[in-house]
C-alpha cells in the first residue's frame, strides 16, 4: 500500500504562485513515477506533471508547459509542483498519484487539495 497526502493548495490572484506537496508513505514505496493530475468542476480529471521516482524525468501537459515544474525530493519522499503564472483556468482540486510499474496507470491516489485562481 502507499498512502499520499497533498498539501500547498489555496486562494491566490492571477499571475501569482503556489507550491503543492504531496507525501508518501507505505512500504510498496517507491512507485516508477509520481505525477500530479487536476480536476476542475464539471470536468474530467486530467494529467498535469510527472516524474520518473528514480531519473527524475518529468513531462508536462501542454496546457500547463513552462508555468508548473514537478520535482521530488527521494530523502523526503516528496514530490512537489511549483505553480508559477497561474490563471484562472488552472482553479482545480489537485491530486497525486502513483504509477507503481511506470506504464502510466495510477494506482493510489491522495484526497486532492483544493486550488483556486481568482481573476
Amino acid at each position: 500500500q502507499v498512502q499520499l497526502v497533498e498539501s500547498g493548495g489555496g486562494l491566490v490572484q492571477a499571475g501569482g504562485s503556489l507550491r503543492l506537496s504531496c507525501t508518501i508513505s507505505g512500504r510498496t514505496f517507491p512507485s516508477a513515477a509520481m505525477g500530479w493530475f487536476r480536476q476542475a468542476p464539471g470536468k474530467e480529471r486530467a494529467f498535469a506533471a510527472g516524474i520518473s521516482w528514480s531519473g527524475g524525468i518529468t513531462y508536462y501537459a501542454d496546457s500547463v508547459k513552462g508555468r508548473f515544474t514537478i520535482s521530488r525530493d527521494i530523502a523526503k519522499r516528496t514530490v512537489y509542483l511549483q505553480m508559477n503564472s497561474l490563471k484562472p483556468e488552472d482553479t482545480a482540486v489537485y491530486f497525486c498519484g502513483a504509477d507503481r510499474s511506470g506504464a502510466g496507470t495510477y494506482d493510489y491516489w491522495g484526497q486532492g487539495t483544493q486550488v483556486t485562481v481568482s481573476s
